[in-house]
């Protein structure tokens, strides 16, 4: 238990906004869950309405709870990290590691690793739990954040959100583009037949909005290297837009033909190779490179040596 004392010298503002400009640390609906749970006293008493006004000289306490821990168990499984302080982890995720528990995969995830590799986390909403703020699909490989306390999970939400974060993947495609680079701006939602997957709906027909801007970086025949910057985030975005523009990711199982290209792909061949934010504390540029997987790698060697392209 966290026990806060504040003398309020400002005249009538919220309790919930003038608690979330005092304590930054805290998010508004950390505290607004703080404030419905009686954890909040003005005056003495305990205050249950986030909408009460506050007035210069009153005084307030707060009782914050030991962060409950999380139901899920802490797993020993190996993490490849890229960057770590008592703020920010960011790691280069496997392929085969799905990142949160989920119907199907209840345990064995990036989540419980974490749990063993952070035991002692601060708690996000209450909950000793680490803050994920965008996922990698199963297969994709490559960097992905985690926010390891409240602050840092509420700046970087304000990040994804403002698109001021920069998020670049390195894919492979069927196909030979016609141009040099594009972009696609075309809303995504669930598919309304096969509910496992996403697909190019309007915004009226539920999609969200979605943008992928692409480039060639190498041609290689048939198959060709791509860069994906996202300016938003939607579950499979990368794989769908490409699907689309008539170049799907090569090994994709969901968005492509899926025909053999000769090398054991564990699955799609897209990585999330850089990472660039802003430090939730210092406010620097934190920016990391993820490894390009060795399967990876192979596939772009047997690509080159067919069409006589030696490295």
């Amino acid at each position: 238990m966290t026990e806060i004392s504040l003398q309020v010298e400002e005249q009538g503002e919220r309790l919930d906004r003038y608690l979330a400009e005092k304590l930054t640390d805290l998010s508004r609906s950390r505290i607004q869950q703080l404030i419905e749970q009686g954890n909040i006293q003005v005056n003495g008493k305990v205050c249950t309405s986030k909408k009460a006004n506050v007035k210069a000289g009153d005084r307030i306490m707060l009782e914050i709870p030991a962060a409950e821990p999380l139901k899920l168990q802490a797993e020993d499984i190996p993490l490849d990290i890229l960057y770590e302080d008592d703020q920010l982890l960011i790691l280069n995720k496997a392929a085969g590691l799905v990142v949160h528990p989920a119907p199907g995969h209840p345990d064995g995830t990036l989540v419980n690793a974490i749990l063993a590799h952070c035991p002692n986390l601060p708690g996000i909403g209450g909950v000793q739990r680490p803050g994920i703020v965008h996922r990698l699909d199963k297969d994709t490989t490559g960097a992905i954040a985690i926010a390891k306390t409240e602050l840092a999970h509420q700046h970087l939400q304000a990040q994804l959100k403002a698109k001021t974060a920069r998020r670049e993947y390195l894919g492979i495609v069927y196909g030979a583009p016609k141009t040099e680079s594009g972009t696609v701006d075309l809303a995504i939602g669930r598919h309304p037949v096969d509910r496992k997957k996403m697909a190019i709906l309007s915004v009226e027909q539920g999609g969200r909005s979605a943008v992928t801007h692409w480039r060639v970086l190498e041609r290689l025949g048939n198959y060709t290297l791509m860069h994906f910057q996202l300016e938003t985030g939607r579950t499979h975005q990368i794989r769908v837009h490409s699907s689309h523009i008539g170049h799907p990711i090569v090994g994709d199982p969901v968005y492509s033909s899926g025909h053999s290209v000769g090398v054991n792909l564990p699955g799609q061949a897209l990585h999330a190779w850089r990472l660039r934010l802003r430090h939730p504390l210092s406010g620097d540029w934190v920016e990391v490179t993820a490894p390009v997987p060795e399967t990876f790698t192979t596939l772009l060697e047997v690509l080159r040596r067919r069409i006589g392209i030696s490295r």
